[in-house]
């Protein structure tokens, strides 16, 4: 039988940080201020049902505290999505995906802080290059306040060091089956959506209901690729590949966000901003091999 070599095996890896790296700009084109949520909703309302069906055996053996912690963190889960989706609205398809990637940075320091454990000097200096490279970044070339979508995607690097932090730290769901915990997750977020909806603009009926036949592509793109299709993706990448591949592959992402922020999204950077970019880059990237050491 021949065997698959492992450049094959990272291509669909390398698809999930392409695909990831493209939400950025659809969900520019495919919600305003006022449809994030009612967009939110029909995400993952299109995922659940699918991803119900392989997890629906799982489901049926988790114990109370399970479903409890799973919702819990389902509704962190949700705050990133909002702050995240939020932000991509009011700012660029680029500085979103190159801002969201200090997630990399964000969980090791506050993984070290809640340890009381030193982190190594070269990732503290990768730290630092970093956020130099946002204040570049989000400054247009200097440095100026960053704006209210580059915050609130700030708040959501912030937020999902918080989430990878609690799954690690919840002795509820230490043993619970991943595919169970994802659905537990998705859907509780998905009810607090639907609950909020209503409150901040139309319901998700009625935008569906305004979608054309580009706005459904788009959504689909969003709740098939984006989601399902990168769940299953790396469920089976972390055991045909090296967890660091993986992470290495999925750390393209905020590169992926800016080829199609600048090609199709029409982002204009100035030479200080794409510096700002390469530092944002180096340093998340520098400060992931760092931490693993």
């Amino acid at each position: 039988m021949r065997t698959v070599s492992p450049t094959v095996r990272d291509l669909p890896v390398l698809a999930v940080a392409v695909v990831w790296g493209s939400s950025f700009l659809v969900v520019k084109q495919l919600a305003t201020p006022q449809t994030v949520l009612p967009v939110l909703v029909l995400r993952f309302a299109l995922v659940l049902p699918l991803l119900g069906l392989f997890a629906l055996r799982a489901l049926r053996g988790l114990t109370v505290r399970e479903w409890l912690g799973g919702a819990a963190l389902g509704g962190i889960l949700g705050a990133i999505f909002l702050l995240e989706t939020y932000g991509a609205v009011h700012t660029s398809a680029t500085n979103a995906g190159l801002i969201v990637s200090l997630t990399m940075v964000l969980t090791p320091l506050a993984e070290s802080a809640v340890r009381r454990t030193a982190l190594p000097g070269a990732f503290l200096a990768a730290a630092v290059l970093s956020v130099l490279g946002v204040a570049l970044l989000t400054g247009g070339g200097g440095f100026r306040t960053p704006s209210t979508g580059d915050l609130l995607i700030l708040g959501s690097a912030l937020v999902r060091t918080v989430h990878v932090l609690t799954m690690s730290r919840t002795k509820a769901i230490a043993a619970t089956d991943s595919l169970a915990l994802t659905w537990v997750q998705l859907a509780s977020a998905t009810v607090v959506f639907f609950a909020a909806s209503p409150f901040a603009g139309p319901s998700p009926l009625a935008v569906a209901a305004a979608f054309g036949p580009v706005q459904w592509v788009y959504l689909l793109h969003l709740s098939l690729l984006c989601t399902l299709f990168a769940f299953f993706v790396q469920m089976w990448a972390v055991r045909a590949t090296s967890p660091s591949r993986v992470s290495l592959l999925l750390g393209t992402e905020p590169l992926w966000a800016a080829v199609f922020g600048i090609a199709l999204g029409g982002d204009r950077l100035t030479p200080l901003a794409v510096l700002g970019g390469l530092l944002v880059l180096v340093g998340t990237e520098w400060g992931r091999r760092a931490a693993d050491r």
